[in-house]
């Protein structure tokens, strides 16, 4: 009989290989090849190893079945090709994120000026290594998997990041990841909840737009901050309720609704704030001192040196974690998510969790565009346009289901922490901002390999 080939010698045949091509990489670029061939010789280098360590392994396993008992008449045993087939199918999301993390760091490697270091290369083994962990490892985390493989990588990229950067885990830099996580994991509650019911919400950045600029706005004009700031949370607010019932029958289209209402809205506050001005866009003014205060990296707490902003979003995550496992409130929410037919025949009003969903999208929207007005010191229409990929990201990244009912804002706090801390970490290599946009996606994609075909999500669909 033919011996099934376990997963063991694969993965030692993958690493020999991606180990080999990665030596060659480096002698390639360091004997100032062009680019072009240093990365036709590795892919080719990296598949001809691969095809000898599985000839290799097969023609072993074949030589040893002889030794083997008789099976069972009737009884199938697949070949060793077989076995590599369905060990790449069974493996077809790590490893597909480990070719676009090793395509990353090469193109990064040819494009980027002192890219290509000895730190740099034991940072992406190191992270290779812990990446393989979490997913082999997160199999014995069922009801927590993302969760798992997400703080694993958080782990590792922190760990990654303090080793070839300087200061990265100084107190400083922590508290200014911190600061900018808090702005992205307020602007995520929204999309959080619109994704648990199976929805997206685009509309989340130019609320933020409008938001950080209509409050300028109605402060220049003489109205006292605090009732300025309860008008933007109640028109963020309303923005929400409109999205809400527009996409409630036209759930299909909900996406392109809610990016015509955000396009809207950024067009409207525009106008509304540019009569009279020359500054299409922007408005510029005194900020409130107490604004400042709750959003400014300087920003202090009852005279410590945190900034308010941290505690507003840690206690937020807190109180919203358990009000989604433990509120009749969350528990609906995961009910309709998960399965809106039988929900709708235990008497839930989908209408009202719908609509709800999106104001509650729309009015943290508006409460982040106003912290950022704090932090910023100017209303810039397009300080939300950022938002508008990260927000889906972090909970794509976090392992919330995008079919709603599976996930949560604990996920996405997770999600939010890998982002900013990856982020850092591309600043402090030198990477620009389309290359961290770049890396953001090619991330996305393994994690939706990862999670979008989990046991839950396969009932659904």
């Amino acid at each position: 009989m033919q011996r099934t080939l376990s997963p063991f010698p694969m993965w030692v045949g993958l690493v020999i290989a991606a180990l080999i091509a990665g030596l060659g990489t480096g002698l390639g670029f360091w004997q100032g090849l062009p680019a072009q061939n240093v990365i036709l010789y590795t892919a080719a280098t990296f598949a001809l190893v691969l095809w000898l360590w599985q000839h290799v392994v097969a023609v072993g396993s074949s030589g040893t079945a002889a030794d083997s008992a008789s099976t069972a008449p009737g009884e199938a045993h697949p070949s060793a090709r077989a076995a590599f087939r369905k060990f790449l199918t069974g493996n077809r999301g790590l490893l597909l994120a480990l070719l676009l993390l090793l395509g990353a760091f090469l193109i990064a490697s040819v494009t980027v000026s002192g890219f290509f270091t000895g730190l740099n290369v034991i940072a992406l083994l190191i992270l290779i290594v812990l990446l393989v962990f979490a997913v082999r490892v997160s199999k014995f985390f069922i009801n927590n998997r993302s969760a798992f493989i997400g703080l694993t990588v958080l782990a590792g990229l922190f760990a990654i990041s303090s080793f070839t950067i300087e200061g990265f885990a100084s107190a400083a830099n922590i508290k200014s990841m911190l600061v900018f996580a808090s702005f992205l994991g307020l602007a995520c509650v929204g999309q959080t909840f619109v994704a648990l019911l199976g929805g997206l919400d685009l509309s989340i950045p130019f609320v933020i737009g409008s938001s950080n600029v209509g409050l300028l706005y109605l402060i220049k004009l003489g109205v006292p901050s605090w009732i300025a700031v309860i008008v933007v949370l109640l028109l963020g607010t309303f923005i929400g309720f409109i999205n809400g019932i527009l996409s409630l029958r036209v759930q299909g289209q909900a996406l392109i609704l809610t990016l015509g209402v955000g396009f809207a809205v950024s067009g409207l506050t525009q106008i509304m704030t540019s009569i009279g001005s020359a500054q299409m866009g922007n408005v510029y003014g005194k900020v409130p001192d107490w604004l400042r205060n709750l959003a400014a990296m300087n920003g202090k707490t009852f005279g410590l040196s945190v900034p308010p902003i941290i505690l507003i979003w840690a206690g937020m995550a807190v109180l919203l974690i358990y009000g989604l496992k433990n509120t009749v409130y969350g528990r609906y929410l995961y009910a309709l998510g998960g399965n809106r037919i039988c929900a709708g025949q235990l008497m839930f009003s989908e209408g009202r969790y719908w609509v709800g969903t999106f104001m509650v999208s729309g009015i943290f929207s508006a409460i982040t565009g106003s912290l950022l007005l704090g932090w910023s010191g100017g209303g810039f229409i397009g300080v939300g346009q950022p938002y508008l990929f990260m927000t889906l990201a972090a909970v794509v990244i976090g392992g919330t289901s995008l079919l709603g009912g599976y996930g949560g804002y604990g996920f996405t706090v997770i999600g939010v922490l890998v982002l900013q801390v990856l982020t850092s970490f591309l600043v402090g290599i030198g990477l620009t901002f389309e290359w961290q946009q770049f890396i953001f996606g090619l991330l996305i994609l393994p994690m939706v390999a990862l999670y979008a075909r989990s046991a839950h999500i396969r009932t659904q669909v």
